[in-house]
């Protein structure tokens, strides 16, 4: 019986070693503002297939100069469009928010994850299935998002730099003269 509990409590601690290695394995997304550093987990068990489609895009450098093009205030700010959002290839302020990548559209990883603040979500149209390269941080809380977008992880430092992204104007928050992206690492804690 000793033997038993002796073997239960070493599976117990080689679990929780395995545990901790998966934790410190973690996926990160490091994107450079003006203002600092932002730090994103990713969360590969909960959106594999966009989490995935978000480190080829930044390794390849896609995001990279990509504009902040759609900020509102109080609620998210959007960026990613790598078509039309580059400050020194392609910016198109009237196009940007609009474009995608070269890659195909994802289907819905939808979870139960909630959209709280600094959690970041795959940005999309009407169609579910159509998140590409486009994703947005939240300033707050939104519920209101909970299972109708793609959470593919979470602001662990750095908040302070993207709460002082330029916020756009109007109700759309489209905007002028935007702060980006300037460079987009992925790594591993």
């Amino acid at each position: 019986m000793k033997l038993v509990r002796f073997a239960f409590a070493g599976a117990m601690f080689a679990g929780a070693l395995a545990a901790s290695t998966i934790a410190s394995a973690a996926e990160l997304l490091t994107v450079q503002l003006k203002d600092g550093p932002v730090v994103i987990e990713l969360m590969p068990d909960v959106a594999p297939k966009h989490v995935a489609q978000i480190e080829a895009l930044a390794k390849k450098g896609a995001y990279d100069n990509v504009a902040f093009h759609r900020v509102i205030d109080g609620f998210m700010a959007q960026t990613g469009d790598v078509q039309y959002g580059n400050m020194e290839k392609s910016f198109n302020a009237q196009r940007a928010g609009t474009g995608g990548s070269d890659l195909p559209d994802i289907p819905a990883e939808f979870s139960k994850v909630p959209f709280t603040r600094g959690v970041v979500g795959m940005a999309r149209s009407q169609d579910p299935n159509s998140a590409n390269s486009q994703f947005f941080i939240m300033f707050a809380d939104g519920p209101f998002l909970n299972g109708q977008y793609t959470v593919v992880g979470k602001v662990v430092s750095g908040m302070e730099a993207v709460d002082k992204i330029k916020r756009g104007a109007g109700g759309n928050g489209e905007v002028s003269n935007p702060d980006r992206m300037i460079k987009v690492t992925v790594g591993k804690k």
